[in-house]
């Protein structure tokens, strides 16, 4: 039995999730929340609950082997020295090892810092970008500039916090001047870019931008014609969607963004 202090815990952190989402539409243009159609006796206030306390659920069920019912380890069961290395451990190998110092194109020398990405490496929900810019180039981590900023309001108006995600992009090096990555540099570092998303193994990813959508789908569309549409990546869905720094420049367009969101927390919620 969960303690009073707990709920009280609880209902802050699903408050403070419903005021991140009302923030993020009201920044989209929205000034009302729809009605509920007639016949559908859920209320708006417990639609959003129901909504993020299944957003905030997510993580797979820790279990307690002393618990009632929970089996026990066999005595069979392998070492710990010879278990299969963490997703963690595999994205640091690949991070120091396998990219290093990287010089495989002529981004390597402009730049301040190789920007791998971050978050949780157990993420259902990856969010891939172009290319870092220059505050990521002097941190060394995708999405902190401006269009980083608006990302964060992003996720946490879909309920989550940028530690519950994994953010990375196809370059791992900022182009000069923030211009559009050429071909050579693509093929370069889309290598370490399939690497990640194996080892992540998200539910869904979401490509942020032209680049990123047209990289990992193989086709040269415009975005217009891929944004807001399923597709899949290696079997895991994808919903390309407008990057961060493009609505940065055409606010009228977030609106869109929010609506190829919520499909996202839609899949999301399905088993």
């Amino acid at each position: 039995m969960r303690s009073p202090q707990n709920r009280l815990q609880q209902i802050a952190h699903i408050a403070r999730s419903m005021q991140q989402q009302l923030r993020y539409l009201q920044d989209c243009g929205y000034n009302f929340l729809p009605r509920m159609q007639p016949g559908n006796q859920q209320t708006k206030q417990d639609q959003i609950m129901s909504q993020t306390k299944q957003i905030t659920t997510m993580d797979p069920p820790v279990h307690n082997p002393s618990s009632a019912g929970v089996a026990q380890p066999s005595d069979h069961a392998p070492p710990p020295h010879s278990a299969t290395p963490t997703a963690q451990a595999q994205l640091d190998q690949l991070q120091r090892q396998e990219i290093g110092d990287c010089m495989r194109c002529k981004l390597c020398s402009h730049r301040t810092h190789i920007v791998f990405g971050v978050g949780n490496p157990q993420a259902k929900l990856v969010f891939v970008g172009e290319a870092p810019g220059a505050a990521e180039d002097a941190q060394g981590q995708p999405f902190v500039g401006r269009a980083g900023q608006l990302l964060t309001r992003m996720i946490e108006a879909m309920g989550f916090k940028r530690q519950d995600v994994y953010i990375c992009n196809v370059i791992k090096c900022r182009p000069p001047d923030n211009r559009d990555p050429e071909p050579d540099e693509v093929k370069a570092c889309e290598p370490f870019l399939k690497q990640q998303l194996s080892i992540l193994q998200p539910k869904v990813i979401v490509a942020l931008g032209r680049y990123a959508c047209q990289c990992l789908l193989r086709t040269n569309q415009a975005m217009s014609k891929l944004r807001g549409n399923w597709s899949s990546y290696e079997g895991v869905s994808l919903m390309p969607t407008f990057h961060p720094a493009y609505l940065l420049r055409s606010p009228s367009k977030k609106r869109e963004a929010w609506e190829d969101l919520r499909q996202v927390l839609k899949k999301l919620q399905q088993p």
